[in-house]
């Protein structure tokens, strides 16, 4: 969200015309306003202080959930509230771009024929349907929730957004199994790594019975970690492709933004967004 930074000024109108005598000077108020002419910080939510849009949509191409996705920048490093990480993974599970992600996921499984032990038809697609719905509802509440508050760690993608092209790429696609902390420290990627692995154990209740395999599990739980990397390297320069294709300006981070700040209103941010 864009806010815009207010001008303040507390210096009063003088009365039209001389006073009948002379105002005998005031001791400075130490509560008094600044003078006019001087602007105060601008100000936004706590997780973005300096009040700046970040330049990361939170959909790519309008359908794809992107709200954990931040630049890393010292405005976005404040480590999020328990609250807002259940927020954040809540977000992920019932935005209405998951709901879109997994019709057509299920589409490509039902054209394609994967898990071919569904069948085909209309039956089969809703049942295909549902496991995804499954799917994106446990892995958001382990990935973005549950792991990341037992473990202090940062459920958020950081976005470098600059260096080279093959070191950005190496960057974001390690990102699956390196994360940081709350306390900012980079660690092992519990989180998305065991959480991945907890979502397709819990699947095994609701898929075919032919696809409840310990080999079925882990070849899934592969390929998920996989498409996950490739996900972060979209992520990564999304906002580079919509620079070069509409010829949007790169955004600066403000040059009075804190090194730190409080936990943010991450909450605020995404309902704004609804």
């Amino acid at each position: 969200m864009l806010f815009v930074a207010l001008a303040a000024s507390a210096a009063t109108c003088l009365a039209q015309g001389k006073p009948d005598a002379p105002t005998p000077k005031q001791a400075p108020d130490s509560t008094q306003q600044p003078a006019s002419g001087s602007t105060q910080a601008p100000t936004g939510p706590p997780s973005n202080p300096t009040g700046q849009q970040d330049e990361n949509p939170k959909r790519i191409l309008g359908i794809i959930p992107n709200f954990q996705t931040k630049d890393d920048t010292p405005q976005n490093q404040a480590p999020l509230t328990v609250k807002e990480k259940y927020v954040l993974a809540w977000h992920q599970t019932v935005d209405f771009s998951a709901h879109l992600g997994n019709l057509f996921q299920a589409g490509l499984q039902q054209a394609a024929n994967g898990q071919p032990h569904y069948g085909e038809g209309w039956g089969p697609y809703a049942e295909r349907f549902g496991a995804a719905e499954g799917d994106q509802a446990t892995s958001s509440f382990f990935i973005f929730g549950f792991l990341p508050h037992i473990l202090h760690d940062d459920p958020r993608y950081f976005r470098r957004g600059k260096g080279s092209v093959w070191s950005r790429i190496c960057y974001s696609a390690s990102r699956t199994v390196i994360t940081r902390t709350d306390a900012g420290n980079p660690t092992f990627n519990i989180p998305q790594v065991a959480g991945q692995l907890f979502q397709q154990s819990i699947s095994t209740i609701y898929y075919p019975p032919e696809d409840r395999t310990v080999g079925r599990v882990f070849q899934n739980w592969g390929t998920t970690l996989a498409y996950n990397s490739a996900y972060n390297v979209v992520k990564e320069f999304y906002p580079d492709f919509l620079r070069i294709v509409f010829h949007r300006h790169q955004q600066q981070p403000a040059s009075t933004a804190p090194s730190s700040a409080p936990a943010g209103s991450l909450t605020g941010d995404l309902a704004s967004d609804q």
